[in-house]
């Protein structure tokens, strides 16, 4: 029923039936009751065509459970990106992408396990894969090894945890509970990774054990029954920023597995097992020496591909269109997990980064409907694979369909869609924005024009709150590198990144559509909107007076 109800949509949308209008107005034109339209057009251009409702339309569809959460490649997506294009050629936008069409195609990897050459043994107790253990996708002929119990195997140096003190794990089998030591959540994961602190793979990895094996959660527990495990990496790509990579094979066991494994030691798996769920850990020890594990993971890889949706409004100007003022937005989320508890299993992705792909799209409508066309030209990219790790921004700024320098400037937009409400008493929300408020990061990291310009036309405009809590590279939360806008500051290209941050529903089957607050999102997308539109007439473009350098955080 949920392919043939997205189906229907698609047709729908492929119909050419017109989009809703950008004229339909909203509670909040109050907000712009001080300027008239006439004098509100020629200052930011057409912003009334940007509403709630319209807003409102296109989620409705993007975060629809018919799209099964947009995941990086899928059927979802590739449905979403078809909307999104069509929508672009009924507003007469040109397409950037590849061949003449909306869409530029970036080559994936597909990795599946290969079930009957994957095994492991301990001693002469051989275990099956799929039933009594999953692993990650690395290829592993792993001789026989002594192991070790490392508790829960994480060494955070800012709170003096060491799970590894005096334990040599070189050429060894390590075994850890999985999961952060009691009373630490991942905002305790302070500094450098690899340096600062280590997940029990990480640190495995760098001191020479051959393999890390970790306890089944519930939901492991029932990927391990269904035999569900594939992943997707990004295909000869290679990403700039530094990455610590895991090289050997991290294990998720069972109990039968766990407990064979404690099986005649001094602690026995059910004990090791039931203490790691309250965190009330074993210490750490070595288990008999007379005890081996042998490890093999066979890993088969297909070539996919996923993709950008690229448009341009071309500018007025006969010299000035040549340069661009770019506004994306990613449009991908995490997609599905059918062992979520419940019995809702889609993440709809209605924030993140529902919010952000929707007001691009108003944008875009807004841009191409005015009365007067901006003189630089606009370049509208909404791209994938964000949540997997920046894969489309990447992609596209290594592979740009435009001459990269002659993008003035990038305006990023990734989960703009929520913002503190009355009677919320849930401790995660209390981080979010209050209305009339967004989060801004990076408008005076790279250009001091570029955040001179984004304070005063906001302030001459919709005057909403800026708040730049998070507008520093070193931030703990580290949001400048955690979405798109990155992959152009490591260009040199001047952005400026809106959001609202973290709450109770990121990640979540409850980042729903009723929960996204319009008005207040309405304001923000008009903003951005009068942002890009002086940033697309002014005279020269915003001179960066202080580069972005790569690692100086």
């Amino acid at each position: 029923m949920r392919k043939f109800l997205a189906l229907i949509l698609l047709l729908f949308i492929l119909s050419g039936v017109p989009a809703i209008s950008a004229q339909t107005k909203s509670r909040n034109s109050k907000n712009n009751s001080t300027n008239t339209a006439a004098a509100t057009a020629a200052r930011f251009g057409n912003t009334d065509g940007i509403t709630a409702v319209q807003m409102r339309a296109f989620l409705e569809f993007i975060a629809s459970d018919e799209l099964e959460g947009r995941d990086t490649p899928s059927r979802g997506l590739d449905i979403a990106a078809m909307y999104i294009a069509q929508h672009l050629k009924n507003w007469g936008i040109k397409p950037a992408g590849d061949g003449g069409t909306y869409f530029q195609k970036f080559p994936l990897k597909r990795s599946k396990i290969v079930a009957q050459n994957t095994n492991l043994s301990l001693n002469n107790q051989a275990f099956t894969y799929g039933e009594d253990f999953l692993t990650t996708y690395t290829n592993a002929n792993v001789p026989a090894s002594n192991i070790v119990y490392v508790g829960h195997g994480w060494v955070i140096k800012s709170k003096n945890i060491n799970a590894f003190q005096g334990i040599d794990v070189k050429d060894k089998i390590v075994i850890a509970t999985g999961g952060l030591p009691k009373g630490l959540n991942f905002n305790d994961l302070q500094g450098k990774m690899g340096e600062d602190w280590s997940s029990p793979a990480i640190y495995g990895n760098a001191n020479g054990a051959r393999a890390v094996i970790t306890f089944a959660s519930f939901g492991g527990l029932a990927n391990i029954k269904a035999n569900r495990w594939t992943q997707t990496e990004k295909g000869d790509l290679e990403f700039k920023a530094p990455q610590f990579q895991v090289k050997i094979p991290t294990i998720t066991a069972t109990p039968r597995l766990i407990n064979a494994l404690f099986q005649g030691e001094k602690t026995n798996g059910a004990t090791v097992y039931n203490k790691a769920i309250t965190q009330d850990y074993v210490e750490p020890f070595e288990l008999n020496p007379n005890k081996k594990i042998s490890l093999n993971v066979a890993v088969k890889t297909e070539a996919t591909h996923s993709q950008n949706v690229i448009g341009i409004l071309e500018g007025s100007d006969p010299v000035l269109k040549n340069e661009y003022v770019a506004i994306g937005a990613h449009y991908d989320h995490v997609g599905m997990n059918p062992f979520a508890a419940g019995e809702d299993k889609i993440w709809n992705g209605a924030d993140d980064d529902g919010s952000g792909t929707v007001a691009v799209m108003a944008m875009a409508e807004a841009f191409s409907k005015g009365a007067v066309r901006p003189k630089r030209s606009i370049l509208f990219i909404w791209v994938a694979g964000e949540e997997k790790g920046l894969w489309g921004s990447e992609y596209f700024t290594d592979n740009p369909t435009v001459p990269l320098g002659s993008i003035i400037t990038q305006l990023n937009i990734d989960m703009i869609g929520r913002a503190q409400q009355d009677g919320d008493e849930n401790p995660q929300n209390k981080a979010l924005p209050k209305p009339g408020e967004v989060f801004v990061i990076g408008s005076k990291l790279m250009s001091s024009e570029l955040g001179e310009l984004s304070e005063a036309t906001n302030k001459s405009f919709l005057n909403m709150t800026f708040n730049y809590k998070y507008d520093d590279p070193n931030d703990p939360e580290q949001f400048f590198y955690r979405s798109d806008h990155y992959n152009f500051a490591r260009k040199g290209i001047p952005i400026i990144f809106y959001m609202d941050g973290s709450h109770a529903d990121y990640h979540q089957v409850t980042d729903s559509i009723e929960k996204i607050d319009f008005v207040n999102m309405e304001r923000i997308a008009r903003t951005i909107f009068a942002t890009g539109w002086e940033l697309a007439n002014r005279p020269t473009r915003p001179k960066v007076d202080k580069p972005f350098q790569l690692g100086a955080n």
